[in-house]
Order: C-alpha cells, then sequence, then structure tokens
C-alpha cells in the first residue's frame, strides 16, 4: 500500500532524476565525438587546438559521469512530459559544452558567440557569427561540420539506436518528439531498430558523398567537412566564399543532388532502397509534390537570371537555378551566386520556399511539404463545402485519410510557426534592422536554413554585427525550428509542469 502512494505521488510530478541522468549519458557520448576534431588537429599539427578538444572532451565527460552515476532516480519511467523536457534540453546541454572548443581555442569572443555558433551547428541552421572561416584551425573547421552532421539525424535518434533500453522507457515518445514530421511511421516494431536503421542509412549517405567529393576537385578535408555540412543539410563551409571558393559543376552536381535526396522522408528512401518497395514512390503524394516544386523554382529562377544576364553560359544558369532552389528548398543553405546585389525578386521567392522546406522525416528545415500538401487539400475541400454545404470530404495524404484533429493540428502549427517568425522579425527591428531583412533573418533561424540578407547579416558581415539579444533570440529561434515548435513551447506552458 504504501509502495502503491508512493508510485501515485510520482506520477503526478515530472521525473526531474530520469532526464538529468540520461543527459549525463548523452554528454559522455558528446565527449567521446570530440576526439574526432581532436584527431584532425593532431593530424594537421595544431598541438594547442588538439589540447583545447582534450580539455574540452574530459570536462564534457567528467559531467556527464556526475550526472549520470551520481544523479539516482527512484523511478526509471519516463513518460511524454519527461520525453519532451529531455528533448528540448539536451540540445541546449550539447550546445553549451559544444561551445567550450570554440571559447577555449579564441575563435569566438565571448559566450554569447559562442553559444550562436554552436546552437546553429546543431540544428544544422548554418548562421555564423565567423567573419573569416579562413583563419580558423582544421580541428575546428572539423568540428563545426561534424556538429551539423550529429544534429541533422538528431541528438535523440542517435541515443535510441545506441541505447536500447530508451525503447522500453518512453522510446516513442522520444522519438515523436524529435524527428520532424505530420506522421512517424516506424519502420520496424522497435524504436531502437527503426533508429538504427535511419542512422545506416545516414551513414552510407556520408561515406559515399565523402567518396565523390574526394575524388573531385576538393581535398579529403574539404571534402568530409562539405559531406557532413550536405547530408545533414546544414551549409557549413571551409571557405569564406563557400562552394563559390572550387567553382565548379562537377562539385555541384553533386552536392546539388544529395541535397535533394536528404530532403526527402529516410522512411521512404528505406522503403525503396533497403526493402525493394518502389510502390513508395508512387504513393507519396508529398514527394511528387517536392520534386514538382524543385522543378517550376528552378524555371523560375532561370529565368530571372536569364532575363537580367546574371551569367554569360546559360547552362551555369541552369545549375545555379536549380542548385539555389534545392539548397533553399532543404534548408541547408549552400550559394553559388550573390543574388543580393541583384535586388530582391530571387531572395523573396527563395524565401517562399524557405518557408515549408523538405519532407517530413529528412533531415530538412522548414514546416514540411507535407503540412502545404494538407493545408491546400484542405483549403480545396472548404471552397468545395462553400458550394455543397452538405458534402463530407476528407484530406488524403498518399492515399489515407488524415483525421480531422491532425488537421487542426497543422493549421494550429502553421499559425504559430508565423507568428514566432514575425514576432521575432519585428523585434530585430527595433534594433535598427530593416523590416524585410527582419523578416528573412527570423525566417532563415525558424526554418534552420542559415542565409543572411541585408546590411547586417549579408554574405560578408554574417551575423557576427548583431547585438547580443538578437543572437540569443535566434539561437532561440533555430531551435524552436529544429524541435517542431511544439516540443519547445510546450515547456513555457503552466499546464507542462501542473502536477497531474
Amino acid at each position: 500500500m504504501h509502495m502503491m502512494m508512493r508510485h501515485r505521488t510520482f506520477s503526478k510530478t515530472i521525473n526531474f532524476p530520469i532526464v538529468l541522468r540520461v543527459v549525463g549519458w548523452l554528454l559522455m557520448i558528446e565527449s567521446l565525438f570530440m576526439v574526432a576534431p581532436l584527431i584532425v588537429a593532431l593530424i594537421y599539427g595544431e598541438d594547442w587546438d588538439a589540447i583545447h578538444f582534450a580539455i574540452s572532451a574530459a570536462i564534457t565527460f567528467v559531467v556527464g559521469i556526475i550526472m549520470n552515476f551520481r544523479i539516482k532516480p527512484k523511478s526509471k519511467a519516463m513518460r511524454k512530459r519527461e520525453g519532451l523536457l529531455l528533448t528540448a534540453t539536451v540540445w541546449v546541454f550539447f550546445s553549451i559544452f559544444g561551445m567550450l572548443p570554440f571559447l577555449f581555442s579564441g575563435t569566438v569572443t565571448g559566450i554569447t558567440d559562442g553559444f550562436f555558433e554552436t546552437m546553429s551547428g546543431f540544428t544544422t541552421t548554418g548562421a555564423s557569427v565567423i567573419k573569416d572561416v579562413e583563419a580558423l584551425p582544421r580541428g575546428i573547421l572539423f568540428w563545426r561540420s561534424m556538429m551539423q552532421w550529429i544534429g541533422g539525424m538528431g541528438i535523440i535518434l542517435f541515443t535510441l539506436a545506441v541505447l536500447p533500453m530508451l525503447n522500453y522507457k518512453g522510446g516513442v515518445s522520444l522519438f515523436n518528439s524529435e524527428v520532424t514530421g505530420i506522421t512517424h511511421e516506424r519502420m520496424r516494431p522497435r524504436v531502437s531498430q527503426t533508429a538504427k536503421s535511419l542512422w545506416a542509412i545516414y551513414l552510407v549517405f556520408t561515406v559515399v558523398l565523402a567518396l565523390l567529393l574526394g575524388f573531385g576537385p576538393m581535398g579529403w578535408y574539404d571534402a568530409i567537412c562539405h559531406t557532413m555540412s550536405t547530408v545533414s543539410t546544414g551549409g557549413f563551409s571551409t571557405k569564406n566564399n563557400g562552394l563559390h571558393f572550387w567553382h565548379d559543376y562537377y562539385t555541384d552536381i553533386v552536392i546539388m543532388i544529395f541535397m535533394l535526396v536528404c530532403g526527402i522522408n529516410f522512411t521512404i528512401i528505406y522503403r525503396v532502397a533497403v526493402q525493394g518497395k518502389f510502390s513508395a514512390l508512387k504513393r507519396s503524394d508529398t514527394l511528387r509534390w517536392y520534386i514538382g516544386i524543385i522543378i517550376v523554382g528552378s524555371i523560375i529562377v532561370f529565368a530571372r537570371i536569364a532575363y537580367k544576364s546574371f551569367v554569360d553560359v546559360w547552362h551555369y544558369g541552369m545549375i545555379l537555378a536549380a542548385f539555389d532552389t534545392i539548397s533553399a528548398i532543404t534548408s541547408t543553405g549552400f550559394a553559388t551566386y550573390d543574388y543580393e546585389k541583384e535586388g530582391q525578386f530571387i531572395f523573396f521567392f527563395l524565401m517562399l520556399l524557405m518557408i515549408f522546406g523538405g519532407m517530413a522525416g529528412s533531415t530538412a528545415g522548414g514546416a514540411k511539404i507535407d503540412r502545404l500538401v494538407v493545408l491546400l487539400k484542405n483549403v480545396k475541400n472548404e471552397m468545395y463545402k462553400v458550394v455543397h454545404s452538405s458534402a463530407v470530404k476528407a484530406v488524403r495524404l498518399d492515399g489515407k485519410s488524415i483525421p480531422h484533429m491532425m488537421v487542426e493540428k497543422i493549421l494550429a502549427f502553421l499559425s504559430v510557426y508565423l507568428v514566432v517568425m514575425v514576432v521575432v522579425a519585428v523585434i530585430l527591428t527595433l534594433f535598427g534592422m530593416p523590416a524585410f531583412d527582419a523578416l528573412f533573418n527570423s525566417l532563415s533561424a525558424i526554418s534552420n536554413i542559415g542565409f543572411g540578407y541585408g546590411e547586417m547579416t549579408g554574405q560578408f558581415d554574417k551575423f557576427a554585427n548583431l547585438p547580443d539579444l538578437c543572437k540569443w533570440l535566434l539561437a532561440f529561434e533555430m531551435l524552436v525550428g529544429r524541435l517542431e515548435i511544439f516540443t519547445v513551447l510546450a515547456l513555457f506552458t503552466p499546464g507542462f509542469w501542473k502536477k497531474d
């Protein structure tokens, strides 16, 4: 009876100890990731930076051990609220400890810049406060790209793959709180097996792209760094001018293809590549929309390039148009041409693509094309009901009927998405940023794209000149966008903390 009373008392509160203990496990894993840039620093003779990574890894590992072994939760149960709290806070913990190498090496001048750069990396946003990346040590540049690679498939998803015990302790809740999209169709009965399958595909893409780029004009170091930034659709580069530094058709086309593929739902890729179920391609309404928007968008951008004679060679203009369209819609943020000096039309058009991004279940950011399709189909149904008031029509996606409750959730998500974007933009204008620039940069943060625009965040200034408050605000917006808004904002509601 006494045990039952204790269980009931616990069930009414959030199990903070189990959340902190799992965070401890994750910090230990993060410290192991830091060994890779440490080795890179040693290879290139950057002894001091190797020491900085060693110290950072040691601090992170020790804190992780303390949290994991000193915190003794009375219960190992992890419900939905613990899952949401863990998912939201672990990205903050990773960013706090992930910025240590930046601070120790003097790459950034303070905690604000360090946190901004690191959060931008882990959320695969790609916005940077570092103006001259070519002046940075190789180890630091490798860590920047690696952060994006880790965050691309998801920190929690990696944990579910390597710590199968969480499969029994809120694994489904953790999976749903981090994997982006409106539905989460698991490929296998166990969440841990699904996580392993997704990471396996991710690893294959990484290896294949690294080999393709390594045999191109890039050296192997740059190839590996850009591979991690591409498959994660992150966008960090080792060069100030990005891919324009190589100005090479082969590199642009290979990266463009992988950006496009990584913007596709990985479940579909698994069905086709592993299970041989090519019918998954035919059934996907969202995939047809995704490809269709890219084709139409590329034609519009190319038409503008041709009309304004931005480039002299027409086939290069076609590559530019397709590349930048795919880069925008997948939220990668790589750019091959500075459109800012040519006016606002292409930037505005790309901004529209940035809003919805890639497909659910991909590494791309944005509100997801799946939601756009449901929104448009719902609008079509509502217009039909204006004439046929008694008609009952369900929204169908991929041949399946979408519950009305899910449609309402999508509409609520898009509303909050736009509200957050506009509110942050308004605050940015208070610090002297022009209205269009503020709206563009706010959208760039919440969609995890990283494009800068305007006097304060343009191609060469990046985000370094922003006031500290703006950097913290945009960093928070990056996190909100990466975790699909509700996962983070739910923590700021009284109901989340209220006892059941």
